[in-house]
């Protein structure tokens, strides 16, 4: 289990925009699990929205980005690089995350070719999927 601070030493992401909480498990160049716990107190909760908070599919892809980031620049010859958004496909919104939840994100690299790769992502909430696709990524 890694913390945030441990976190922080494998991807560059900060506070405010480190969407991650913890990760459970992770397999250096293979995949990762990682938890972000939605609090009522998330600051694009005051505009997404007021009377109904939703946390932004957008978000949710950004915390998948994140944990596959784990994987990626967990790897040695990877340390100290960034691992970049080169493309969005299938990506799917099942069911809406609200504060209070656990949100659960699944990543397993499918694909990679030289800096350029595909993982497989997935966020649960309770068991039950609220988003699923690809994520296609540099490592720069």
């Amino acid at each position: 289990m890694l913390n945030k601070e441990q976190i922080k030493e494998i991807i560059p992401q900060r506070e405010p925009f480190l969407m991650i909480d913890e990760v459970e498990a992770y397999t250096p160049g293979e995949s990762a699990i990682a938890y972000k716990y939605v609090n009522e107190k998330e600051e694009y909760f005051k505009g997404h929205f007021p009377r109904n908070p939703i946390m932004p599919g957008v978000l949710i892809v950004e915390s998948l980005a994140q944990t596959g980031a784990i994987a990626i620049l967990s790897k040695q010859e990877n340390k100290g690089k960034n691992a970049l958004f080169a493309g969005i496909d299938k990506m799917r919104f099942k069911k809406q995350v609200v504060p209070g939840d656990t949100l659960k994100l699944e990543v397993n690299i499918i694909k990679q070719k030289g800096s350029i790769g595909i993982g497989e992502a997935i966020a649960t909430v309770g068991g039950k999927v609220v988003a699923k696709g690809e994520l296609t990524f540099a490592v720069v």
